[in-house]
């Protein structure tokens, strides 16, 4: 496979009634912003993307052209998801921080069919430097974390499936301005290494500042696609409101 063959490809997607279909490719390096409206079809097409909603027409592909059917599968090809509310779709509140890291991967923690505590810790402790997570132990609740920290600990969950691509919806909503830096920091630093990135923001600031394109939504259909020479605030809000971008 040519190195900047897509990752991800949807094609003949339509994920709105009288939206019309349409296409997309997810590159190696890349970081491709999802902007528009609330309910406008940018977070409905990320969840078919990642496996969790089905098209209403079209199809999504991985990169070896297997079609892209559930979340479980979405997985196994290196498709990794963060969800938008940490609180009811990502944290379990009554579980260590560790516990709440390992969630996703427990089997990485096995030996002879025994998980073993101390592999466990071992592996978040490096995910743990590598995205600054602030905790007094790791055997602490989540929930004496920081928003800011829970979300790392939830980005640092997917990001131990080795992902291929890394889908975020709404990665820094609510939290700090230095964890939000921090997390730019990490999302250009997983670019650099060839993931391929998919980020859904409602703040436009954000995606010109992480985006390499955008694509805009409307009415659960694509209204523009912008690259970074052609993005500005003016452009995309155009495009949001059904303006010519």
């Amino acid at each position: 496979m040519p190195p900047d063959a897509p990752l991800l490809q949807a094609h003949g997607l339509k994920i709105a009634a009288r939206a019309a279909a349409f296409d997309d490719a997810i590159r190696p390096g890349e970081i491709a912003g999802l902007a528009g409206l609330e309910g406008h079809g940018q977070e409905e097409y990320l969840e078919t993307l990642a496996g969790h909603r089905r098209p209403l027409a079209g199809e999504v592909l991985a990169g070896d052209e297997t079609r892209i059917g559930s979340a479980a599968q979405a997985v196994r090809h290196g498709i990794a998801y963060l969800p938008r509310d940490r609180r009811t779709t990502g944290i379990f509140p009554t579980l260590s921080v560790v516990d709440n890291f390992a969630a996703a991967t427990p089997g990485h923690d096995a030996k002879l069919g025994v998980i073993g505590g101390g592999a466990r810790r071992s592996r978040f402790a490096v995910w743990r430097e590598r995205l600054s997570v602030v905790a007094r132990s790791d055997r602490a609740p989540i929930t004496a974390l920081s928003g800011g920290n829970q979300q790392k600990v939830l980005l640092a969950r997917v990001l131990a499936l080795k992902p291929r691509v890394l889908l975020l919806n709404d990665p820094t909503r609510g939290v700090d301005i230095r964890t939000r830096h921090a997390l730019y920091e990490v999302f250009a630093g997983l670019a650099a290494e060839g993931m391929a990135l998919v980020v859904l923001s409602t703040e436009i600031e954000e995606i010109l500042r992480l985006c390499h394109r955008v694509v805009v939504f409307r009415d659960g259909g694509v209204q523009a696609r912008l690259d970074r020479a052609e993005m500005s605030v003016e452009r995309v809000i155009a495009a949001m409101f059904g303006r010519v971008a």
